[in-house]
């Protein structure tokens, strides 16, 4: 039940701040935040099938959509925009929406296999967006408000989810973590590339582990241990370890994305995926050498 105290946490602080005006995209984040509360109870209650919680994913980035977080643009790395919006044709903006939100929200809903990891690398995301609000150039204290209360519910969720974990953010909460950070992108004025950066790990071993099951044609949404959390676990590490390295290469990664701008995130992204690349391989050829010695003797 731990996504309800983070939901109900971080939608009484909006709703109590005097400071906040709530607009119609602010509008349509609450009442999407509400629908992944009530659908994820259910879900961890009655474990519903993949088709449904994808369809419900689409759903909710539909939601938003109508409610106006949308991208109209993004940045070109090499220089200008890149237009989703053509006038009143909104499929392409619609299609990077649905995209976009499906895939944070399943690349967090993975990575939710350790106490503390999928809570931790979502404060650090959380407080990433409130100082980048805060940058002169950017200065947007509404978002400020949004991702400091959003931090606060994070943090007090994480207090109780450290290993040994007390509790667990279930459906609701791993849905909500993805759902929030990629919608709060949109809503701080397409910060697209910010958020891709902070939550790289996540989204790497994510496309990782879908690479892996469609090639050994396993269907890409069974849960196995693939992910790159369960492969540092079945190396010996503790799982304190696993969420140290997460925090730190999350928070390195954040720092780099408060202080360059989109060519300097285009080349740290590239330098991220590539070593990803590197140690997932890796890791996954030690595990198979290891097994293959055990399977001999």
């Amino acid at each position: 039940m731990g996504g309800v105290a983070i939901i109900i946490g971080f939608l009484a602080t909006i709703f109590i701040n005097n400071d906040l005006v709530i607009s119609q995209n602010l509008w349509g984040i609450i009442f999407a935040s509400v629908v992944i509360l009530i659908f994820g109870i259910f879900d961890d209650f009655f474990e519903l099938e993949w088709k449904t919680q994808l369809l419900f994913q689409i759903a909710v980035a539909i939601l938003v959509f109508i409610f106006g977080i949308r991208v109209e643009y993004i940045t070109n790395p090499l220089g200008g925009l890149i237009f989703l919006n053509l006038g009143k044709f909104l499929l392409p903006s619609l299609f990077f929406v649905i995209f976009w939100i499906v895939l944070m929200i399943n690349s967090m809903n993975w990575v939710d296999g350790v106490d503390g990891l999928s809570g931790g690398v979502s404060f650090i995301g959380s407080l990433t967006i409130f100082f980048l609000s805060l940058k002169p150039e950017v200065n947007q204290p509404p978002v400020a408000i949004i991702a400091m209360a959003l931090a606060g519910a994070f943090l007090g969720f994480l207090i109780f989810n450290f290993n040994p974990s007390k509790i667990l953010a279930g459906t609701s909460g791993s849905m909500f973590m993805g759902f929030i950070l990629a919608s709060l992108a949109i809503f701080a004025g397409v910060k697209i590339a910010t958020a891709l950066l902070i939550m790289a790990v996540p989204v790497i071993d994510a496309l990782w582990v879908i690479g892996e099951r469609f090639r050994s044609e396993n269907s890409i949404f069974n849960p196995d241990n693939r992910h790159l959390h369960y492969k540092l676990l079945e190396l010996g590490w503790s799982q304190r370890k696993i969420i140290i390295f997460f925090y730190s290469v999350t928070l390195g990664i954040s720092i780099v994305a408060l202080r360059t701008r989109a060519m300097g995130k285009m080349i740290t992204l590239i330098l991220v995926v590539f070593i990803m690349f590197l140690a997932l391989t890796f890791i996954s050829k030690k595990l198979k050498i290891g097994s293959l010695k055990t399977n001999n003797g």
